[in-house]
């Protein structure tokens, strides 16, 4: 006997300006590190800031307490998920991981607002970069373009890994396979999964009013992960650099309603 997958849920107007109220609030809280990503700077120090703007706006940190069914080590403490470097998703923030020139910070976050959620990360360079760290990091936010550009009514979600996956293989980095994007709305997952790898035509179909949070991992090298020992960080088996940037997207006609921001961060 074969059990049905869950569905994926369509949002209605309503709706979808309860999660754009989160997205706005997680957009800013994520610009809000920007002048604090330099050296010197812990990451627990980090997600401190992410944390504080969000409460301080009557909002909740959506990851603070949640437990994912991924994970065997509990409920998770923080606000943030930052990864440093050849860390690729579920950095713990600590006080000890001290930033330096030449790092690469992911900053992943969620936001429960008025029981409504959002889901977005961005990747900060700890000033200059070297040119071929520069360069992943350029080409996988890239790639989140091309994937959020498939996310329209009537295509599958195959058509959004594959916007992802044939982007990225040219350039010759490894797309993280283990990891994937989501549906999201009433709770921080849901269905469907969001590969970032994929054949055109192929998984479920895409409906106006489903939300997903499309989130490209890829790594500089091998796409081989594994996970560390305090439970969640996850980093490359070849220890090279991963980057990582993720939306909040509305699924429309013709053209996808992006609800987070990046501009905050880039202008």
């Amino acid at each position: 006997m074969f059990m049905a997958k869950p569905k994926a849920t369509r949002y209605g107007a309503e709706a979808i300006e309860a999660i754009r109220a989160a997205a706005v609030l997680l957009s800013e809280a994520l610009a809000a590190v920007k002048p604090h990503v330099r050296p010197g700077v812990n990451t627990l120090e980090l997600d401190q800031i992410v944390d504080e703007y969000i409460t301080s706006r009557g909002g909740h940190p959506a990851f603070k307490g949640y437990t994912p069914s991924f994970s065997d080590a509990g409920a998770y403490p923080f606000a943030t998920c930052i990864s440093v470097n050849e860390a690729v998703v579920h950095g713990l923030p600590k006080a000890e991981i001290i930033l330096k020139e030449g790092d690469v910070v992911s900053v992943d976050a969620g936001v429960e607002l008025n029981g409504y959620f959002a889901d977005s990360a961005y990747t900060f360079a700890v000033g200059p970069l070297k040119p071929e760290v520069q360069r992943l990091l350029d080409v996988t936010r890239q790639s989140l373009e091309r994937g959020v550009a498939a996310a329209i009514h009537g295509n599958r979600v195959g058509d959004i890994g594959y916007a992802v996956q044939s982007y990225i293989q040219p350039h010759g980095y490894g797309i993280v396979r283990d990891m994937v994007g989501h549906g999201l709305g009433k709770t921080i997952h849901e269905p469907p999964e969001v590969p970032n790898y994929g054949k055109r035509g192929n998984g479920i179909r895409l409906e106006e009013g489903m939300v997903l949070a499309i989130e490209p991992m890829i790594n500089m090298g091998r796409a081989n992960i594994q996970k560390t020992n305090d439970g969640w960080t996850v980093v490359t088996t070849d220890r090279k650099p991963s980057a990582h940037y993720e939306h909040t997207v509305v699924v429309r006609k013709g053209k996808p309603e992006v609800l987070t921001t990046f501009s905050l961060i880039e202008n």
